[in-house]
């Protein structure tokens, strides 16, 4: 074969491996892509235990998963929008009712993930008082509640309208962590002190408490906790949308976790611990992928 033949196909082969390089490497930002996640979740107790837990199960599957913390609303807009994947947060029928009216056509709903959760105002069980209608001057005329942007907050900062012995109260915004900071330094000291809070929850674990009887039912009932998914999430990624799904645990599971995160443990390695104890349950959860 002459030189200029052995230099064209030379030539040649060299820029076949170029283009396949080119495209192999395109392939590979697709698939890596394709396994990016993103759960929103709020700042609670609850939702940082059950979030990461969910996270870690589809890490083991092989995704890169990004958990991102928001206010309850923009967590529901950004879900909307599609800027994240899903979420397993949601307190229905009651808490977020109004996002799941506002945004319903443009979220889908996966049901529930876990039953039996509850909200209202809580007390330590050493105050001598059962019910919001029987408050008078307990705790200065304050309730230490959560974020500003909290369904749960808005509820009680409107409660005076309909109990009027709550006429001249005042709800203290702050967060999860600084409420439960606050019950934990008042208990400490015997002190008086009324939290909006909710079940399942580490506190109720870790503290003797009690529920305010509410008669007017301001708080709604027994509620459960729901997942949601972006629209067009089960066509980009089937096995996380079928995990998220499958995803289904109980309040003892929810709590184990929830207690080990209190202690000091990771968020992130407290959800490796619970995935270890209980590979049967998460294999329910992961049943559909192949």
């Amino acid at each position: 074969m002459k030189f200029s033949n052995l230099l064209k196909l030379g030539l040649a082969l060299g820029l076949s491996l170029i283009v396949s390089a080119c495209g192999s490497a395109g392939e590979g930002t697709q698939n890596n892509e394709k396994k990016d996640v993103n759960l929103a979740y709020v700042e609670w107790d609850t939702e940082i235990a059950s979030t990461n837990v969910v996270g870690q199960v589809l890490e083991d599957l092989g995704y890169d998963v990004t958990l991102t913390p928001l206010d309850n609303g923009i967590m529901w807009e950004a879900l909307a929008n599609g800027e994240v994947d899903g979420m397993v947060s949601a307190w229905l029928p009651q808490t977020h009712a109004p996002q799941v009216e506002k945004y319903k056509d443009e979220i889908v709903d996966l049901g529930e993930n876990l039953t039996g959760a509850k909200i209202g105002l809580v007390v330590p069980s050493y105050m001598d008082v059962n019910s919001i209608e029987d408050l008078t001057n307990e705790a200065g005329k304050t309730i230490t509640g959560i974020e500003p942007g909290a369904n749960m907050t808005a509820a009680t900062e409107n409660a005076y309208k309909v109990y009027k012995n709550l006429e001249g109260w005042n709800v203290a915004t702050s967060s999860a962590g600084a409420m439960t900071a606050a019950l934990s330094q008042a208990i400490a000291k015997k002190e008086e002190i009324i939290v909006t809070g909710w079940s399942p929850h580490w506190k109720f674990n870790a503290f003797d408490l009690k529920y305010l009887d509410d008669p007017k039912g301001i708080y709604g009932a027994e509620e459960y906790i729901g997942t949601f998914a972006r629209k067009g999430l089960k066509e980009d990624h089937p096995e996380v949308y079928s995990v998220l799904d499958n995803f289904h645990w109980t309040a003892k599971d929810i709590e184990s976790v929830m207690f080990d995160i209190m202690e000091g443990t990771d968020p992130k390695e407290a959800a490796k611990k619970w995935i270890k104890d209980n590979k049967d349950k998460v294999s329910e959860w992961t049943k559909d992928v192949d």
